[in-house]
């Protein structure tokens, strides 16, 4: 197949349903070579099935080349090998989309470690296995072709990880912690020509309809001449364009694509402070400086800084 990604190998985690189904459809119609991983569980993480045969169907229906693998990605033995399936399938591996996820919901005074572990594991263990397996490979590949390798590493955040959402503090914080890894590896990587960046998407998935979104829906679902702001494949033309040569200059970037709108989030940054002038702040006096100086009218004797 022709397009942006022609003779580009990648791998999706989570492609089976939603958000990662969407990213694999597009990334095939671009004209990537795609490993499906899906462990075909529920929304909990629970069970497993057969789940990526599906799309691997669809893709190879439609004229791709698609293969399945069936792994967790919180193993690690598993999360190598779904990297190294793009290697022995087809001679190399290009991108990497970590969509992979699950949700265990509860306010903080009812959830169990295991919930919050759980949602950890997959998320963020999972995030940095792949990441890490693929690096390994791509490092390794720079020094043999002579000093870069141009992968591609694009991981997945939320809404609820960058503004929090109650009752999902495993979560939000999962989501949280995907965008501060993807930060640090893209400089990294970022000598041997590789980028990674950060796509925040939407739409009605198995995971959204567990907070109230609507019942979920397949990106194939729904009618490729209608724009529907609530399909799940939304986001994946920027994914596609991020995977592709045209986005070697784009990396350590959050992007968010809900709806029709494109956006970027930026990272935590410094808003403006006020400088004691040499001096220790005193306890007792900090309740007027943070009430005026940070957050109101200036204090006198403090000098803003920006």
């Amino acid at each position: 197949m022709s397009g942006i990604l022609a003779g580009k190998v990648a791998l999706v985690t989570g492609a089976g349903h939603g958000i990662g189904r969407g990213h694999a459809l597009e990334l095939a119609k671009q004209g990537a070579k795609v490993v499906i991983n899906d462990l075909g569980s529920s929304v909990r993480g629970d069970g497993q099935g057969r789940d990526a045969d599906v799309v691997v169907d669809i893709i190879r229906a439609r004229g791709g080349e698609a293969v399945a693998d069936y792994g967790d990605v919180s193993k690690e033995a598993d999360a190598e090998a779904m990297v190294r399936r793009g290697i022995d399938e087809w001679g190399t591996i290009d991108i990497v989309v970590n969509n992979a996820g699950i949700v265990r919901d509860r306010s903080i005074w009812n959830m169990s470690a295991d919930d919050f572990d759980a949602v950890m594991n997959v998320h963020v263990r999972g995030t940095w296995l792949t990441c890490r397996a693929a690096a390994q490979y791509w490092r390794a590949k720079a020094k043999e072709l002579g000093g870069s390798y141009h992968g591609r590493i694009i991981n997945t955040t939320s809404g609820a990880g960058l503004l929090g959402n109650f009752g999902q503090s495993n979560y939000a914080t999962a989501k949280a912690a995907i965008a501060g890894l993807t930060l640090t590896i893209s400089l990294e990587l970022a000598a041997i020509g590789v980028t990674a960046n950060v796509i925040s998407p939407g739409g009605l998935t198995r995971i959204s309809s567990t907070i109230g979104a609507g019942p979920p829906k397949e990106p194939d679902e729904f009618d490729p001449e209608v724009f529907d702001p609530m399909d799940p494949s939304n986001a994946s033309p920027a994914v596609a364009w991020l995977a592709s040569e045209e986005a070697q200059m784009v990396t350590g970037q959050v992007i968010r694509v809900v709806r029709d709108r494109l956006s970027v989030l930026k990272p935590w940054h410094d808003a403006g402070g006020v400088s004691a002038g040499g001096k220790r702040f005193k306890t007792e006096e900090l309740g007027r400086i943070i009430a005026t100086d940070l957050f109101g009218t200036r204090a006198p004797g403090l000098r803003l800084e920006m």
